[in-house]
């Protein structure tokens, strides 16, 4: 298949861009529907930092009070991985038992949809819970939960933070009064109160008036359900009138409880005879402090797909609306730890960029077409995005980071359609005198085929990425799928719009405006310009805007002009002369082989010098953190009140830190946010603690956010997390302090990752232990804290039931427990409902007896003696034995194999894979039992996969491309030559890395040299393409067979033409590419909306987005330097 079966005369036309050229009112119609339909996607488009990943992961959570992690393990765990390990598209199981808690997590392939996948988890768990054995509390069997997780769902988007001289009861009534306004917003799904908790009655049991009475908790709980209670008992027909009955039995008041009758064998006992009834918030667990100070705080959580500026716009007017109508003006109500204020500004940042690369792009197309056949170009970038903008809506799309990258790195090829198609049709206009209609005809038909085989083999090498297994895959697909879609695009503006465009309106005479014209036009456009600036308001940006245009117009006139037509008639000739004369002295002789062989040697060259400045090599950009997290973990069975007691001190070192000198001006930190700190419940590291929602009384939190990169002043959060590390490192003896920072990009795990298998759970942890101080032993630098994940250290009392004689006596040992977990735990009788709200009704023991030794175990178990029908009391103290012993803080499973896992960050600037290399080039001589084995996990094991992944997409997409240029050329030597090209491109990726002593980052890099591929095909193509027309043209004309191989000499000249004929195409298109991602390669930023509404263009260098996408950027940019080289 060839160029010419579409067109190498005049006679021949190409369909689709002729239809255009006859119908260009239609045209007209769908560029202006397809405009405005892009634009209100773009407007309407939901932002978000990254884009929401939705992995096909079922979760099992199972509360189990009062149980040690052992008997989670033994009693909830085991029973439902049993059941659930034999569902199809299962691919692991992970599991963590801790103290009343269960969590499972099945991870199913992509075969499987989630849904689906919940479906068979539930009919098993079902199964399960069904059966005689499985666990019961409060009276009924435990009910697990199932269910899926959206991550960005899980994630707070922001703290609303309430705190003042008031009680946490009363901040909290604000608090709940702002939780349920926000909860009404169809864009939350959750909103969680921190440092306080919810009201109960505690019905506090006096054991020793409990025993004289010879009343049992059953007799106390009993009670309650029966009378607290309202009930329907039907209806009567009363004269003609059917009247409901309705036995009212609820109270109204929690005092009315000590009323109710527990007893009335020899005479009445009141619940008030043997307890205090207290309307009480429940024990505390959680503390929550705004920068030291106490505070109630809410959590706010959108829904997964909503925009989360519009959210957080929302919960601003809330929040600004309540403290003007409600809350005291004396209460401080603020807005912290807001992730939309980095979304705006990642956001802000890659449309800027994609704006300043638009005039990059422009300014060069104006010096080599003219800026009449520049704007033809230079239309394609806005048409091309706005279509775009509408498809990604279609697919329902939000505008994250992956999406806008996706944009600049297409910036510069969506061009590359549009220039070819200009250029050839401002060729044939300007060299072979053909009239303007019939140049676009015939240019376009010329140059059609070549250019939507280079886009199809473009697309093509970004295929294989949208095959990406697994969560990264997920992360990144956003990637290939826009950068095709913007293609894609292109490619249609290009044939239809850009073809219909030329033909109307192009012009090889770059006339002047007549300067009459030319001052009417400035002068509406300064009048407009100043009146809206006066008069504006928050469109003042526009009238900055007009009056720069105005000042545009006459610069083009009297500077730009004459130097872009000095450029197009004076150095682009010169340059093309150059070039055929450098092409022909090439060519010549055997220095055509010399040059052949030495860019061979160039490249075998590049890979030796990789190999022996060995650069450093990431798995993943390594971010300057926007949040850095203290994560505080103590002894296990430390209390909560000592665990906040020791969490302030860590607390105020952090914030001596923070307000260093160098960090504050004038009062102001340009470094930190706010400070957030969390004691108890919410306070687990998400990495280790598996989402586990259990309550965590021996851990801590403390989260600074940082400032947007613009206002730090050049200061890299980075120094700060390593400062607040050195300040705490050793300072508090017992507690284990992490600092880390918030991931940017899916979750890895931790660098260093050692999982240890085994069935001995306490072996398993002191071989943990040892591998760890075997690990430190080697005095790596580099790693930051070796921890294991659990341990054996928590205080526990393990109570034996004397069987034989409890049995004597009439009792079960599940009698003995269930009576010792009422005393202590309580349990539920019932709930009193007040103002619309349901408050439990907790019964146990008084809070000096709960955790007295002496009256828990010398209280009596009261029951009825089935044999003679006599209350009998048993003392718990005849039937057991206790002694102190240590239990787990958790037991984990990976595949239903007992794991423990040694772990540790790196401090800033190590090298994961070189510091994993050391430990594994020593771990060998590490003692282990035969019945336990280890592997590396983690990030590691993330990085192996994803490399061998990535590595077999760049063989893929070659593939794809040999096969697609195979078609289009009828030749397999063609397609190896652009093969051969494109290799060649890896020694200009080589060579920068090396030079510029770059990071080798494996993720962006080799996304880098995959997008390479596919962007020096199009060059190669186009340049064949059109030396292949001419060879053919040269066959027509002497009236030779296609299989008739022309002399050397022809194929020569033919090559030589082909060359010098594309140099501008094709300079342009790598110029184009090159300049769309310099601004985010090295980091500038312009805020072109802030410049022309109050002419503060905000230019700072660095960010977020250049330490994230620089690394893929840079590729391209060496690759593609190189590439153009040579493939002229």
């Amino acid at each position: 298949m060839n160029l010419s079966q579409f067109g190498s005369s005049n006679e021949k036309e190409f369909f689709l861009s002729s239809w255009a050229i006859r119908n260009s009112n239609t045209m007209y119609v769908f560029m202006f529907v397809l405009f405005f339909l892009g634009l209100s996607a773009f407007i309407s488009l939901p932002r978000e930092s990254f884009p929401e990943i939705n992995e096909t992961n079922v979760y099992i959570s199972t509360p189990y009070p009062g149980n040690t992690a052992e008997d989670i393990e033994r009693f909830v765990t085991d029973a439902l991985e049993e059941e659930v390990k034999g569902i199809s598209n299962l691919v692991e199981i992970n599991s963590t038992s801790q103290d009343d808690y269960s969590m499972i997590i099945l991870e199913f392939d992509e075969d499987i949809g989630v849904e689906l996948a919940k479906q068979k988890v539930k009919e098993r768990v079902d199964f399960v819970v069904s059966s005689e054995d499985w666990p019961t509390f409060n009276g009924a069997k435990l009910e697990p939960n199932i269910f899926d997780l959206n991550f960005v769902e899980e994630f707070p988007i922001l703290n609303v933070t309430i705190k003042g001289d008031y009680g946490l009861s009363e901040l909290k009534g604000y608090a709940e009064f702002l939780e349920e306004r926000i909860e009404r917003l169809d864009q939350i799904k959750d909103v969680d109160i921190r440092g306080t908790e919810d009201r109960e009655i505690e019905v506090a049991v006096n054991v020793y008036e409990m025993m004289s009475s010879e009343v049992s908790f059953n007799d106390i709980i009993q009670s309650i359900r029966n009378e607290n209670s309202t009930v329907s008992a039907g209806s009567i027909i009363s004269n003609g009138q059917r009247r409901n009955i309705r036995v009212i039995g609820e109270i109204n008041e929690p005092s009315e409880l000590g009323d109710f009758v527990v007893k009335n064998e020899g005479g009445p006992v009141y619940l008030k005879d043997i307890a205090s009834i207290n309307f009480r918030e429940k024990d505390i667990t959680s503390y929550a402090r705004d920068f030291g100070e106490s505070a109630v705080m809410l959590d706010v959580k959108k829904r997964g797909g909503k925009n989360l500026i519009e959210a957080v716009n929302s919960i601003r007017e809330i929040v600004d609306e309540s403290t003007k109508e409600l809350i005291p003006s004396d209460i401080s109500v603020t807005i912290s730890n807001d992730t939309s204020e980095i979304t705006i500004n990642q956001v802000n940042d890659l449309i800027n960029n994609i704006l300043f690369g638009i005039i990059l792009v422009v300014t060069v197309l104006t010096f080599f077409l003219g800026f009449r056949n520049a704007l033809f170009v230079g239309f394609a970038i806005p048409m091309s995005m706005f279509i775009s903008f509408f498809i990604l809506q279609s697919l329902g799309y939000t505008m994250n980071t992956m999406v806008l990258f996706a944009l600049v790195m297409g910036l510069g090829m969506l061009v590359d359609n549009g220039i070819v198609i200009v250029e050839n049709v401002y060729r044939l206009i300007e060299k072979e005198k053909i009239p303007r209609i019939q140049a676009a005809k015939v240019g376009v038909s010329e140059i059609a085929f070549p250019i939507i085989i280079s886009t199809v083999t473009t697309i093509a090498a970004f295929v294989p990425l949208g095959l990406w297994p697994g969560i990264m895959g997920e992360f990144m697909i956003y990637f290939p799928i826009t950068l095709s879609v913007v293609l894609g695009s292109s490619l249609i503006v290009a044939i239809f719009f850009n073809s219909m465009l030329v033909s109307q309106f192009m012009d090889i005479d770059d006339r002047s405006m007549p300067t009459k014209k030319l001052i009417r036009i400035t002068l509406s456009l300064l009048i407009f310009g100043f009146l809206i600036l006066i008069f504006g308001g928050t469109l003042r940006g526009l009238g900055t805007l007009l009056i720069f245009i105005a000042f545009l117009f006459w610069l083009y006139r009297l500077v730009i002009k004459n130097l872009a037509n000095s450029f197009r008639t004076g150095f682009l000739v010169v340059l093309e002369k150059n070039y055929e004369r450098l092409l022909r002295y090439a060519m010549s002789g055997k220095r055509a082989y010399i040059f052949v062989i030495g860019t061979f040697f160039l490249l075998i060259f590049s890979f030796v010098l990789v190999g022996i400045s060995k650069p450093k090599v990431e798995f993943f950009p390594d971010n300057d953190p926007a949040q850095i997290i203290v994560y505080i973990q103590y002894p296990e069975g430390t209390d909560i009140e000592k665990t906040n007691s020791i969490t302030k001190k860590i607390e105020n070192t952090v914030i001596e830190i923070i307000n260093n000198k160098k960090y504050v001006d004038n009062d102001y930190n340009f470094m930190v946010e706010s400070l957030v700190s969390q004691v108890g419940a919410g306070a687990g590291n998400p990495e280790t603690d598996s989402g586990s929602e259990a309550e965590m009384p021996n851990r801590g939190k403390i989260t600074a956010t940082m400032r947007e990169f613009k206002y730090r002043r050049g200061i890299s959060s980075e120094n700060l997390r390593n400062e607040i590390q050195k300040g705490l490192q050793g300072k508090f003896a017992g507690v284990s302090i992490s600092v880390e920072k918030d991931q940017a990009g899916p979750p890895l795990g931790y660098p260093i990752n050692i999982e240890i298998y085994g069935n001995d759970y306490s072996q398993l942890i002191q071989t943990a232990e040892n591998m760890r101080n075997f690990i430190i032993d080697m005095n790596i630098p580099g790693i930051e804290e070796l921890k294991v994940d659990v341990n054996r250290n928590k205080p526990e009392m393990r109570i034996n039931v004397d069987r034989k004689k409890a049995g004597e006596l009439g009792i079960s040992a599940g009698q003995v427990g269930y009576q010792l977990r009422q005393s202590i735990f309580g349990e539920k009788a019932g709930v009193f409902k007040k103002d619309g709200e349901d408050y439990d009704i907790n019964v146990r023991f008084q809070n000096k007896d709960r955790y007295n030794k002496s009256a828990l175990f010398n209280q009596n178990i009261t029951f009825r003696d089935m044999a003679s029908g006599k209350i009998k009391s048993v003392p718990v103290a005849a039937v057991v034995s206790d002694r102190k012993t240590a239990g787990f803080s958790a037991i984990k499973h990976r595949n239903l194999n007992r794991v423990v896992t040694v772990y540790s960050s790196l401090l800033s600037g190590f090298n994961p894979a070189q510091i994993v290399d050391q430990i594994k080039s020593q771990i060998d001589a590490f003692p282990i039992n035969n019945n336990m084995y280890f592997k590396f996990t983690g990030e590691i094991e993330k990085q192996d996969e994803n490399m061998s992944f990535l590595s077999n997409a760049l063989l893929y997409a070659l593939f794809l491309i040999i096969g697609l240029l195979v078609l289009q050329f009828n030749s397999v030597s063609k397609p190896l030559i652009i093969l051969f090209s494109i290799l060649l491109s890896f020694t200009g990726v080589f060579i920068g890395l090396v030079f510029f002593n770059m990071t080798f980052v494996i993720i962006m890099t080799m996304m880098g040299i995959i997008s390479l591929a596919g962007i020096v095909v199009n060059n190669s193509v186009v340049l064949l393409d059109y030396t292949q027309l001419l060879i053919n043209r040269k066959k027509i004309k002497n009236k030779l067979s296609s299989e008739f191989l022309l002399e050397k000499n022809e194929i020569f000249d033919s090559i030589v033409q082909g060359g010098k004929a594309r140099l501008r195409p094709v300079l342009l298109t790598a110029i184009t590419t090159v300049l769309g991602l310099i601004p985010l390669a090295i980091g500038l930023n312009i805020n072109f909306f802030s410049l022309f509404s109050n002419g503060d263009p905000q230019i700072y260098f660095g960010g977020e987005n250049v330490i994230f996408w620089g690394p893929l950027a840079w590729t391209v940019i060496f690759g593609l330097t190189f590439a153009t080289f040579l493939t002229l």
